[in-house]
């Protein structure tokens, strides 16, 4: 009896995939750190190690064509895990970001949904594009802003709180656009195809 290969298969222990799961691994290590040690500069190196292994990731598949569909699904859950977990942390010293917070969930939430649909309905996978990119570079610079800086004056903070919602938002509205264009193009070329 003949075993249908997985789609993944071969996929799961490449370079970029354990940089992933080396950051989901770190996940727990910031709460202890930041939460319960209260060390916020050990936090805070921790998270640029974090943020520095997500760039590496990223270049590692692109430069050595480890390009990989699992790729594409695991490498935005540690990102998105990770700053859910920032967020939270930071939330309790830092009331604005409790609005972060909430629009990270829902924008992760909403852009699952989305993306099980798309690939659903079009059998691809889609990886980030610069502006999901930019979002996350501009989160870990206010999240470790925020950590290195307790003193903070309260009006520069909820400035840098105020930017990346704002960021956040405009991701989601423009990773929207993107998908549905996406899909038009395959509907069409499925049409053509017929």
């Amino acid at each position: 009896m003949s075993h249908k290969p997985t789609r993944f298969k071969g996929q799961y222990f490449n370079i970029p995939n354990l940089l992933s799961y080396l950051r989901l691994a770190l996940i727990p290590l910031i709460i202890w750190i930041y939460c319960f040690q209260k060390n916020y500069m050990i936090a805070a190196w921790v998270m640029l190690f974090s943020a520095i292994t997500d760039i590496a990731d990223g270049i590692i598949a692109r430069k050595c064509n480890m390009v990989t569909d699992w790729g594409k699904i695991i490498d935005p859950i540690a990102d998105k895990l990770t700053q859910i977990v920032i967020a939270f942390c930071l939330a309790w010293r830092y009331p604005p970001m409790r609005i972060m917070l909430i629009l990270l969930i829902l924008k992760e939430v909403y852009m699952g949904i989305i993306g099980l649909i798309f690939i659903k309905k079009t059998n691809q996978v889609e990886g980030s594009v610069w502006y999901g990119k930019a979002t996350t570079v501009l989160f870990f610079i206010v999240a470790l802003s925020l950590v290195l800086f307790p003193a903070m004056p309260s009006p520069v903070a909820i400035l840098l709180v105020a930017l990346e919602n704002s960021a956040i938002i405009l991701s989601m509205i423009l990773y929207s656009l993107r998908y549905l264009r996406i899909y038009k193009i395959v509907k069409t070329e499925t049409k053509n195809e017929l």
